[in-house]
């Protein structure tokens, strides 16, 4: 498995509509176990991307699908920057997999 933890600042106030996006943009992405967008509980400008797939081509695939990339199209002007905090390889979860 595969997976990335990434921290998006937002422009102030476009928070909620950010969600929205990346939201609508993340259904349906072959390969994708799990998609976690969470709302920084300190910064009121942040967002927290958790994401779990089963290899590495997949997550980078889903960069050419429709609707990730109009996400990315009507996500950018709301994004004040990003960060990839982490690469890592899930081993459990709730939801997915057994063990590799």
């Amino acid at each position: 498995m595969y997976g990335l933890i990434s921290k998006l600042a937002v422009v102030p106030g476009k928070r909620d509509e950010m969600i929205a996006i990346l939201s609508e943009g993340a259904a349906k992405m072959p390969g994708c176990f799990s998609y976690i967008v969470a709302k920084d509980s300190s910064d009121e400008n942040a967002i927290w991307v958790t994401e779990v797939w089963d290899n590495a081509a997949s997550h980078d695939a889903s960069l050419s699908l429709p609707s990730v990339r109009n996400a990315m199209v009507r996500g950018k002007a709301l994004i004040a920057g990003f960060e990839k905090v982490a690469t890592t390889k899930p081993v459990w979860g709730i939801g997915l997999p057994g063990p590799v």
